[in-house]
């Protein structure tokens, strides 16, 4: 056990050493980035129909290859998929990650050899940066584990089709296997109710240290824990210590975590994605994830609020700025090209670049120009559980624009409470002037009287999770759309109830 401590420590200041030194060159570093990926691909079909070979500067990329989403580069993805060598990038993808499709369906996003150490080679970093800055490597001679998608995986055109955390379930190191759980059976479970009951017998009696996994599906792990052996998560477990997750924002369950678990403990949070990963949470000390400058991915970024005009401007690295809402558009060394991951980003530091996911650019509420975000209204929520002490399992916001009886229109907010508090005027009244205050649109609507203030609607124990269940995305990478700027979701949460 102390020799892989030791080992953990040295290469934990390594890896930091390696990170500062591109860090500390962004634009250089995403300049080499750029001309590798555009020499690599000029023989490639894609290349081919997009003159490569005549591209020497970012304009000349920006000229002939314009922002398009999974849709609009559907044709390419699909003969890639089906087997033609030579399209995005060069060869076969080893690996096609099918993608859960929150905004264009079921998606089918490659995978190289060379895009794939980058997706191991940020994980593992995630955790030696915690381990350089804290000197808390006790965790690794724990056990860990990881909930995630199955790992078996479908050959089709000589191409192996999984899901993202299927397929990275592959490439876990080898001084790490005796240590991570559930057991590989157990990871092949389909059902996901079935899949977190077997690994809750299979862990409840383990040292686990560290815990990973998107956080609504933690949630689910948690709770089945304490039902089973009717004590908090941190007495079980009296060595867990980090937490990991991604997916989505933290902070609406960490009260409610911190309560199951009985004590705080250390967290990271990564940004990974089939497309690529992107950042991950370098310091405990610091807000925002640092973006992966170095791990074959070209960044471009378009302000949210310009990004639907005509001819909306892309920006490099060099040319943003912190607090603005932003499209992030990559090129990779995957093959995907200009490509719009449909994720909204602001940036907390241009020195390093670090990042915090503000939204989905298709996941907000505009229905009278308001244009509400993620960011926003999980901001309002934190603020409420912090001062008014209440816990919550899950939430969507939706517009309600045909309210009863000649009522202004408003925003309802749908909240699965752990306890339903007795003030809830109250609170709707504290988030709604929270969300005057980040938002301007928002307030004038309110103060113009085109707008009512919010309403909450209490749902039931569970509602969430039927009905992910009754859309076919229970666990997994699979998660609630924070706010839609329609009532699809909001009137079958409300009828199930």
């Amino acid at each position: 056990m102390f020799l892989k401590s030791l080992g953990a420590k040295i290469l934990a200041k390594k890896a930091a050493k390696s990170i500062k030194k591109w860090a500390s060159k962004p634009i250089e570093t995403q300049q080499k980035v750029f001309q590798k990926l555009i020499t690599e691909s000029k023989n490639t079909s894609f290349g081919k129909d997009h003159d490569f070979q005549s591209i020497k500067t970012y304009n000349d990329f920006v000229k002939r290859v314009p922002a398009r989403d999974y849709e609009g580069l559907k044709d390419y993805f699909e003969r890639t998929a089906n087997g033609e060598e030579n399209v995005l990038w060069k060869g076969k993808p080893d690996y096609i990650a099918k993608t859960s499709g929150t905004t264009s369906g079921a998606k089918y996003i490659p995978i190289t050899k060379d895009s794939m150490p980058f997706h191991i080679e940020a994980a593992k970093n995630a955790l030696l940066c915690y381990i350089e800055e804290t000197g808390n490597v006790d965790f690794v001679s724990g056990k860990m584990i990881f909930l995630q998608g199955s790992p078996e995986l479908e050959i089709k055109n000589g191409i192996n089709i999984g899901r993202l955390s299927g397929i990275a379930a592959h490439f876990v190191p080898k001084y790490l296997q005796k240590n991570r759980l559930p057991s590989w059976r157990t990871n092949c479970i389909d059902d996901w109710e079935t899949k977190v009951d077997a690994i809750v017998e299979e862990t409840k009696d383990e040292n686990m240290t560290l815990i990973s996994g998107i956080p609504s599906w933690i949630q689910m792990y948690y709770e089945k824990l304490q039902i089973v052996s009717n004590k908090k998560v941190g007495d079980l477990f009296k060595n867990y210590q980090l937490f990991v997750y991604g997916g989505v924002n933290y902070e609406p369950y960490r009260a409610k975590f911190e309560k199951m678990i009985g004590r705080k403990i250390d967290s990271i949070e990564l940004y990974p994605a089939s497309e690529g990963f992107f950042a991950f949470q370098d310091s405990q000390k610091e807000k925002g994830m640092l973006l992966q400058l170095n791990s074959g991915i070209f960044y471009e970024f378009i302000e949210s609020s310009k990004f639907y005009d005509e001819n909306p401007k892309r920006l490099t690295i060099g040319n943003v700025k912190i607090g603005i809402n932003y499209v992030m558009i990559i090129s990779t060394n995957a093959g995907l090209w200009a490509y719009n991951i449909g994720d909204t980003v602001q940036f907390t530091s241009v020195s390093p670049y670090r990042v915090i996911v503000s939204g989905r650019i298709k996941h907000f509420i505009s229905a009278f120009g308001e244009h509400v975000i993620g960011k926003e209204v999980e901001q309002a929520i934190n603020e409420a559980m912090k001062k008014f002490k209440f816990y919550i399992s899950e939430f969507t916001v939706a517009p309600q624009i045909n309210s009863l009886n000649g009522e202004l229109p408003y925003h309802e907010w749908l909240i699965e409470f752990e306890t339903l508090p007795e003030n809830l005027d109250e609170i709707a009244f504290f988030m709604d002037t929270i969300m005057q205050d980040q938002n301007t649109y928002y307030k004038d609507l309110i103060k113009g009287k085109v707008l009512q203030t919010l309403k909450i609607t209490s749902l039931k124990t569970g509602s969430f999770n039927n009905y992910m269940k009754s859309q076919g995305k229970l666990g997994g990478q699979n998660k609630v759309p924070r706010l839609s700027d329609n009532r699809k979701i909001a009137d079958i949460l409300i009828n199930q109830s």
